[in-house]
């Protein structure tokens, strides 16, 4: 029988075991609660980054911790913008306290090795900043070999992957909010999430080269898309969830060998 990777699942000695006993890493997905389009359920950004985790575990002998599932407030040009209706997120403060109280537990627990794997792109520099503070705090009560890596997991979509994805040509990261690659992954994954009858037809969502706060909600696309998923297929998301999963298989081994070897 496979072995269970989701930390959720484990009773507290089994979890114990794989902590001190066989040093497992220990993978953590971050997300966020926030419109898809009309055609997706909300929590693309949570489901996506676990189950990549998961099927990284299950390579790697690791585990999975149950996700992080809000995140910081969407950006109108990445996200559409905190201001549409289901979108519900946290101040980066919040955010960042979170990501630092989550890493210490794990090292209370004897965990060494962990990685977060981030789903939503707002997130990023507010959980970098949870990960210094973790850090600190750390090395102040004189654990120094606690090691994180932090990934994203779309930055291992390949080029050679991008031009089979869109062979008329890939709009850019900023506007695939709700668009083809998010839309792939959720027909592959969990496909009674997605209804394609609902898909909005329209061009890519264009803006200002600058931020205007509060958001002027014409700026975005009535869907909440910033691009269409009419191309999305299954096909196309089993495509990119191997690619992302071989991505971040390598990469785990790479940044945790480097660092050793750096410590040295």
């Amino acid at each position: 029988m496979e072995a269970k990777v989701s930390i959720g699942e484990l009773a507290w000695p089994e979890y114990s075991r794989r902590v001190k006993e066989e040093a497992q890493i220990i993978l953590i997905p971050i997300g966020a609660l926030e419109q898809h389009g009309p055609h997706m359920s909300m929590n693309p950004d949570v489901l996506l980054p676990t189950a990549i985790s998961e099927a990284v575990a299950r390579r790697i002998g690791a585990m999975v911790a149950p996700a992080i599932a809000y995140g910081y407030k969407s950006q109108q040009k990445s996200g559409g913008g905190n201001h549409l209706c289901g979108t519900t997120s946290l101040d980066g403060n919040t955010l960042s306290l979170t990501v630092k109280d989550v890493l210490k537990e794990f090292a209370r627990h004897g965990a060494r090795k962990l990685c977060l794997v981030n789903g939503h792109f707002e997130n990023s520099m507010f959980a970098v900043e949870g990960v210094d503070l973790a850090l600190r705090e750390l090395r102040w009560e004189g654990i120094h070999d606690f090691q994180v890596v932090m990934l994203s997991y779309w930055d291992f979509v390949t080029e050679e992957t991008i031009a089979k994805i869109y062979p008329e040509g890939f709009p850019g990261w900023a506007v695939e909010h709700g668009g083809v690659l998010e839309t792939s992954l959720m027909l592959h994954l969990h496909p009674h999430l997605v209804d394609m009858s609902c898909v909005p037809q329209h061009a890519a969502a264009t803006f200002a080269p600058y931020d205007v706060f509060p958001p002027i909600p014409e700026w975005t696309p009535a869907s909440g898309c910033l691009s269409s998923a009419a191309a999305a297929s299954a096909e196309k998301g089993a495509l990119l969830h191997e690619v992302c999963v071989a991505g971040i298989t390598s990469a785990m081994g790479e940044a945790f060998d480097a660092r050793e070897k750096a410590a040295r």
